[in-house]
């Protein structure tokens, strides 16, 4: 490579971000500077190529923050509906109103493929860069700091392969090449074996020269990952690629672009023993800097410590009330004013259970009331997850009826009469939003326990005691009353197929609005029988001092099967003799 070739083509080179204009920008450009500038032969404290490490993780790392045009991703499950009746980019998503030209928000493309180019370059020149600054690595060795940069390329680079995998199926790798303007691109899509096994043996490659927990620098470097981000993303790919969509149902038998050859049982082997090694290594047994946060609302608003020892990776967010505003009640103003854009569902609400760990209707203890009292002893995790009617928030009762106090009737309302209440800090006894902490936050300790009870589950032919504890540890931590047996809730001596259920329903609950059911129910495969429910939410009906709820169904969605794979961009199968197009698209 010619080192002081001006990057004109950064964000044009390869064929696969031809359509990049449609699926994000460089808010500022980094092509404007020479590779010598970027990464400077006498620059020992790499102020630049420090800034092009940052400008890959501001551009091309996204938070899940009402990600969709002003939406959560989740509304576009059976988890939340827009509260926007127009037609808003996340309905289109819902009920599949895109193509292989009609691109939306969350078919990324061409920005996952410049984001590993730019990890590319920082790889394939960080080295020149003579570092004086040191760092310590997870093995407790000091080294210069372009060591870490290189393997936080590397991890950036792992994460957006694997964003493309799960939306595409196999995509094509590019390894460490870094294509030029006249370079042959007509290169073939990988399989999705080969992806799944790159991804895999980049982060086991890369992990030991990433930080560890805790992190010394943690004030200028808190948001870089850590080994414990690099299992903890293995731990995630192997779940997926174990799943039922990627190997014992592919949409295509044959086809290994979209999935492996042949169903293998190992593979949920492999994916419990990854989320097993971050347990055993990092967890409250092993070296302990790993556990579930006593305060579940705590972990979305803290960095790392003793008050968050659940966060593993996440995106800086800011300091604002960005988030407040955006999804708060409505019929507030100032600064209490909430848009209430993301309106959780019926469906959401009844898949938490009662206090006891029971699913409602099924508790010898508590008396489930759906019409006079749908929230009474209801998981804790429910109030600290959904705003609803009679919630306590800004020194306020809330009234969610259609044409209440929090939910004016108008061009906008809450069209199931629930707000989110999660990702926010306790405004039950405040009168007005501050500015806050927000952490978009991408891997935490409760995913991996479920990771593991789920593979673990699905290896095994009966459940066995560590799958119950991974579950019974979320359901302490969130409130559950023990019981009796001491098995908070859970049936004693449950059948695979049972305890598989319970994971599904205990993995929505903790992880509601974090950009997980969306895919769950695509890697379960499980998409086209979860919509044949309608999404549902609330009448509220008030007779004097008599408040009654009932059920409504709110919007009906059906699911193609094609859907379970987003269709690649027309612009590169039409440029690209060797790109084959994903089934039926």
């Amino acid at each position: 490579m010619i080192r002081n070739k001006y990057l004109t083509f950064l964000g044009a080179s390869l064929l696969f971000i031809a359509s990049a204009c449609n699926d994000g920008y460089e808010k500022d450009p980094v092509e404007r500077f020479t590779l010598d500038y970027l990464f400077s032969r006498v620059d020992s404290a790499g102020v630049q190529s420090r800034y092009f490490l940052n400008n890959i993780y501001l551009e091309h790392l996204f938070s899940g923050y009402n990600r969709v045009d002003d939406d959560f991703l989740d509304a576009a499950s059976d988890d939340a509906i827009s509260i926007d009746n127009t037609d808003p980019t996340v309905y289109k998503l819902l009920i599949g109103r895109y193509s292989a030209i009609s691109r939306l928000t969350d078919m990324e493309w061409g920005s996952y493929y410049q984001g590993i180019r730019k990890a590319n370059l920082l790889i394939d020149n960080i080295d020149v860069v003579p570092f004086n600054i040191k760092y310590i690595n997870a093995l407790g060795e000091m080294k210069p700091l372009n060591a870490t940069m290189k393997a936080e390329a590397r991890f950036l680079r792992a994460h957006f392969y694997f964003e493309l995998v799960k939306r595409y199926g196999g995509v094509p790798l590019v390894n460490d090449n870094i294509y030029e303007l006249g370079d042959d691109l007509q290169l073939s899509r990988n399989t999705f074996a080969q992806c799944i096994d790159y991804i895999v043996s980049e982060l086991d490659e890369i992990k030991d020269d990433l930080r560890s927990l805790p992190m010394s620098d943690a004030t200028e470097f808190a948001h870089a990952p850590t080994k414990e981000a690099c299992l903890a993303m293995k731990a995630r790919v192997l779940l997926y690629a174990a799943s039922p969509l990627f190997n014992e149902s592919p949409l295509k038998v044959g086809n290994e672009l979209i999935g492996y050859a042949s169903y293998d049982r190992e593979r949920w082997n492999l994916a419990a023993q990854a989320a097993k090694d971050l347990i055993d290594q990092f967890g409250p047994k092993g070296k302990g800097t790993l556990n579930l946060a006593q305060d579940y609302r705590n972990i979305f608003l803290n960095f790392y410590g003793a008050n968050n020892p659940e966060l593993i990776f996440f995106r800086p967010v800011g300091k604002n009330k960005a988030i407040e505003t955006a999804n708060g009640p409505l019929g507030f103003s100032g600064n209490s004013l909430g848009n209430g854009n993301t309106n959780p569902t019926q469906n959401l609400v009844e898949s938490f259970p009662m206090k006891d760990g029971k699913m409602p209707g099924q508790s010898d203890k508590y008396i489930y009331n759906p019409v006079d009292d749908p929230f009474k002893n209801r998981d804790p995790r429910l109030d600290l997850t959904v705003l609803h009617n009679g919630s306590r928030w800004l020194n306020t009762t809330l009234e969610t009826q259609v044409g209440g106090t929090h939910n004016p009737s108008g061009a906008k309302y809450s069209r199931t009469c629930y707000y989110i209440a999660k990702f926010v800090k306790d405004y039950q006894s405040t009168s007005d939003y501050a500015d806050d902490t927000h952490l978009w936050v991408m891997y935490r300790y409760a995913e991996v326990l479920l990771n593991y009870a789920e593979a673990q589950n699905e290896y095994l032919s009966v459940p066995s005691k560590e799958v119950y504890d991974a579950i019974i540890a979320l359901r302490i931590r969130a409130g559950i009353e023990s019981g009796d047996n001491n098995l908070y809730g859970l049936k004693a001596n449950m059948t695979q197929t049972e305890m598989r259920t319970v994971i599904q329903n205990e993995r929505r609950v903790e992880m509601a609005f974090e950009e997980q059911r969306y895919w769950d129910i695509r890697r379960w495969k499980i998409a086209e029988n979860v919509f044949k429910k309608p999404l549902r939410g609330l009448s509220i009906q008030i007779t004097g001092a008599k408040t009654n709820y009932y059920e409504i169904d709110v919007m009906s969605a059906t699911f193609d099967a094609k859907r379970y794979f987003y269709p690649i961009p027309y612009s590169e199968v039409i440029k690209n003799k060797n790109m084959v197009q994903n089934p039926n698209w």
